[in-house]
């Protein structure tokens, strides 16, 4: 499946058991030359406390708590509204026509929630990387860093995104949001994700980059954010929880031998 290009396997054990998943597994499966290839690695199983249980493997095997493109490619694949348990809390589903609406919850700014290797301030973090400085750190369910910039496709972001991913101070290192001014309600964003690289979306990373801007004054809500793969819808007002909408496809289905990835 995939949400505007950003790409997944989804394995479906609500009702039979797979093999543990490991890092190494992920890994195996996530090369796009000798295994299948994707952005993020999606396991649905039971849970005893909602509906079933999302976890997100990145495709270098480590795991994340959040995924909203990856949130609206289930809502999809389960056809109904339902609320499930993911690594970051219960999230909300509703599938739409061609897509899906996903509450992913309530944004966090404490230094210790991104967290940070140590106390700062987060609406303003002072630092910096060749040229790129003052991002707004945002945790959606995953760390962000927000940049705001003149021209988000002038950014080096591939030289640039490893190393402030991988910077001390992010412990649990940060997606990269690159962001440009669009208008009232509209921002251009390119994503640099921690363990993925860039991709053609993140729904997470235009969750944290309309928290930004809506706190910064730059835009109002509903703002739409424009990605390389397409647009997303992203409503959030202060105190209030982030509501997500775009779409998510079906690309095909398939089997595989575990025993070759293992």
């Amino acid at each position: 499946m995939h949400g505007l290009g950003n790409d997944f396997v989804v394995l479906d054990a609500r009702a039979d058991a797979l093999p543990a998943m490991t890092p190494a597994v992920a890994r195996a499966l996530g090369d796009r030359r000798t295994g299948i290839g994707f952005d993020q690695l999606v396991l649905l199983e039971p849970s005893a406390t909602n509906a079933f249980r999302m976890r997100i493997f990145n495709c270098d095997g480590s795991e994340v708590g959040a995924c909203g493109n990856a949130s609206r490619a289930v809502a999809l694949l389960h056809g109904e509204a339902v609320t499930i348990e993911t690594g970051s809390g219960p999230i909300a589903l509703e599938p739409l026509d061609g897509g899906a609406r996903v509450d992913m919850g309530a944004p966090r700014f404490g230094w210790d929630e991104i967290p940070l290797a140590y106390p700062m301030d987060t609406f303003n973090l002072p630092v910096g990387w060749e040229g790129l400085d003052a991002p707004m750190a945002v945790n959606v369910g995953n760390p962000h860093a927000v940049f705001f910039v003149e021209d988000s496709h002038a950014v080096d972001l591939e030289r640039l995104g490893p190393l402030i991913e991988h910077d001390p101070i992010f412990p649990e290192r940060v997606n990269v949001n690159i962001v440009s001014h669009a208008g009232s309600d509209h921002l251009t964003l390119r994503v640099w994700e921690r363990g993925a690289g860039i991709t053609r979306a993140c729904g997470t990373g235009a969750c944290a980059t309309a928290v930004a801007a809506i706190r910064r004054g730059l835009v109002q809500s509903p703002v739409r954010v424009t990605l390389p793969g397409g647009d997303l819808v992203i409503a959030w007002e202060p105190g209030g929880t982030i509501l997500m909408s775009g779409p998510a496809a079906e690309s095909f289905r398939g089997t595989f031998d575990w025993d070759d990835y293992s």
